[in-house]
């Protein structure tokens, strides 16, 4: 199976200038756990994730003031549409996190995430194991 068979074709696309609240409500409407960060001014694309909100949180941080640039992951990884679940998942399992951004032609066009990743291995391997017995 390939990523763009797994992945969520919501791409929710944010600025950094989005307050922590104002990300976390536009992901909570939409039902997905990471936002595209798109700062044109800077780093270009970034992700801001449910774990990051949570992590401001956690630090007493203010989710009016802050912002999702502040708390913005920039060193991604990116995934293509043609990538294997494996490969995904390997490229997950590497760098620690749960969520990569989909491109194609230089632009988001989905967000895969280990939830997406075992909602379709998981029917894949009860049939294995129905063949195998």
């Amino acid at each position: 199976m390939l990523v763009r068979d797994a992945m969520s074709t919501v791409v929710l696309t944010i600025g950094p200038t989005h307050t922590l609240r104002q990300a976390a409500r536009l992901m909570s409407a939409r039902h997905v756990g990471a936002a595209v960060v798109l700062d044109e001014d800077s780093c270009g694309l970034g992700i801001l994730t449910e774990r990051d909100i949570l992590n401001s949180l956690a630090h007493g941080q203010n989710p009016d003031t802050e912002t999702a640039g502040t708390h913005t992951t920039t060193d991604v990884v990116f995934a293509g549409p043609t990538w294997t679940l494996e490969e995904a998942a390997a490229a997950m399992s590497h760098g620690g996190f749960r969520h990569l951004i989909v491109l194609e032609h230089n632009g988001p066009v989905g967000v895969v995430s280990v939830r997406d990743i075992i909602r379709c291995w998981a029917p894949a391997r009860r049939a294995e194991a129905s063949l195998a017995s």
